[in-house]
């Protein structure tokens, strides 16, 4: 996990703590690219302000396409009923074309009120007040969208944050299934620990495979696996396999297989100035765990730069195709197949 990332999951941990011992900010701007972690706070936020039999009067969410600054406002400086504080959620308040006029009253809050504000895959504007009040009187959560090279850090940070120690094949696996969907994963997650036997601590491939529902032997994960090393027969066959599945896409697979040749392509250009690299600059090139480097150390041999600048060429020529033009009548599995033959050759 990234520090970025590190960071957020740490203060939305904390915010999620502090709800559950009811212990609330007055105002929680939750915004940024990945919901997970905005959802998160939101949630618990929702979950422990309020008993029950206090939400018919004090609970007011609204959707930011639907309602303005003005009544937000006016609600939120409402005195809670029967209650020790009244709650205002505005959802997708980045659809609000009045949404800086709420820096007003986020500037001084009441204390008996809680405004979630929530924008949906969008940040509020750092130089303007709303952000700035509430970073003063409140809580911020910017939560950045994960890239696909840093999907298994993540979910090995996550898994160590459940107790959990997870491999990093078995990692790559399930980030592999689950792509950089935060909320996926956390869900397969959830169903895997019900199913781990009880005082177990550590997660491997086959707890994936058997929890999650995915074959580590048919997946693009092993794919660019074998061809690493370049068994061919095994790469042809799996390629047919996961071409064949109805769930296939082509331009999903090509763009699994630019990262992963794009990561040797880099590689070799850092052996070709420093033939011993160090492992921190080995994991600076290649952004993955010390677990894969020595498949890297083979793949950049059998794929020098020349190789491999011309594996990438034709990776884009075969995204195109993939995506529709100059394909002929090859279904998908033909392509991905001719693709690996390509590589291969």
């Amino acid at each position: 996990m990234a520090k970025g990332f590190a960071e957020t999951d740490s203060l939305c941990r904390e915010l999620v703590a502090q709800a559950r011992k009811k212990i609330f900010k007055p105002v929680y701007l939750l915004m940024g690219d990945e919901p997970f972690y905005p959802d998160m706070v939101c949630d618990a936020v929702i979950q422990y302000a309020l008993e029950d039999s206090e939400r018919d009067f004090n609970q007011s969410i609204y959707y930011g396409a639907d309602v303005s600054a003005d009544t937000v406002i006016t609600t939120a400086r409402r005195y809670p009923m029967f209650a020790e504080r009244q709650l205002v959620v505005v959802r997708e308040a980045q659809m609000m074309k009045s949404l800086e006029d709420l820096s007003v009253y986020c500037a001084r809050p009441l204390d008996s009120t809680v405004l979630v504000i929530c924008m949906h895959g969008a940040s509020a504007d750092k130089r303007k007040s709303l952000y700035k009040s509430v970073l003063k009187t409140g809580a911020v959560v910017e939560s950045a969208a994960v890239r696909d090279y840093e999907i298994a850090r993540w979910i090995s940070a996550y898994y160590a944050g459940r107790g959990l120690c997870i491999s990093p094949d078995a990692a790559a696996l399930l980030g592999e299934y689950a792509g950089t969907d935060l909320s996926k994963i956390a869900v397969e997650t959830d169903k895997l620990m019900k199913n781990l036997p009880e005082g177990a601590d550590r997660v491997e491939i086959s707890d994936i495979e058997k929890n999650v529902g995915i074959s580590r032997q048919y997946s693009i994960f092993e794919l660019t696996k074998e061809l690493s090393y370049r068994n061919s027969a095994k790469a042809l066959r799996i390629a047919a396999y996961i071409g064949a599945s109805p769930k296939f896409a082509m331009p999903m697979a090509v763009s699994a297989l630019f990262t992963h040749f794009y990561r040797i392509l880099k590689y070799g250009a850092l052996l070709a100035n420093n033939p011993h690299p160090t492992n921190d600059l080995k994991a600076g090139v290649l952004n993955v765990n010390p677990y894969f480097f020595s498949e890297y150390d083979r793949a950049v041999a059998n794929y020098p730069l020349k190789k491999c600048m011309s594996v990438i060429a034709t990776l884009k020529e075969f995204d195109y195709k993939g995506k529709g033009g100059d394909a002929g009548e090859a279904a998908p599995d033909q392509l991905l197949t001719e693709l690996v033959a390509r590589i291969l050759n």
